[in-house]
């Protein structure tokens, strides 16, 4: 069961996708969180303050479970780097709504809180995959070190690539109700063969 103010943050969430912060109204949230008007301001105090919540939450959630694994001492850092890949693409798939805002955000955001989550969730998985790598290579589980930057870049770019054209892919392979499932799942892997090669990376070491 989830709290009054959470319900209010999903469905504000889906509004701003669909529409925007500019194109959304207060009034318009709480019609489709069925709450009264006022309760936005009790428990946010204003839009933006909402906009903002969503983008707190959302990517202290996304760091918190990528340093649990960190964390993991039963894990090799090749078993640590999938999964916490593997679990950001969960996530993207899992939480769209939020996704097509972040990104839209990063083009056009003018909210200095929401530039300073942004920027400091980037410079987490830049420290996650430069402790990971640095450890791996430590360890000659890795042979090769790529620049940090680009191995970011390939993992989110081709997730976030692979979310912005599935309506595409589906309706030009007319895909059924397991095509999207299946399309994550695969997307995984082959980031998976990207990142084997960019680390130099061997599943029989």
């Amino acid at each position: 069961m989830i709290s009054k103010e959470e319900h209010i943050l999903l469905h504000a969430e889906k509004l701003f996708a669909e529409k925007g912060f500019e194109g959304s109204s207060t009034r318009e949230i709480s019609k489709k969180a069925k709450v009264n008007i006022s309760m936005i301001s009790y428990y946010f105090g204003s839009k933006e303050k909402l906009f903002v919540k969503i983008f707190e939450v959302r990517m202290n959630e996304s760091l918190a479970f990528s340093k649990d694994i960190l964390a993991n001492i039963n894990l090799t850092e090749w078993e640590k780097l999938v999964t916490v890949i593997n679990r950001y693409a969960d996530r993207v798939k899992n939480f769209k709504t939020f996704y097509r805002i972040l990104q839209r955000e990063q083009l056009n955001n003018k909210n200095p809180h929401i530039s300073e989550y942004l920027k400091e969730s980037k410079k987490g998985f830049l420290t996650i995959y430069s402790e990971l790598i640095d450890k791996g290579l430590e360890k000659k589980i890795f042979n090769k070190r790529p620049r940090i930057e680009f191995l970011h870049s390939t993992v989110s770019g081709t997730i976030f690539a692979a979310l912005n054209t599935l309506p595409i892919y589906k309706e030009f392979f007319e895909g059924d109700d397991d095509y999207e499932k299946q399309y994550f799942e695969e997307i995984k892997i082959h980031i998976q063969h990207i990142l084997k090669h960019l680390l130099g990376y061997e599943e029989n070491i």
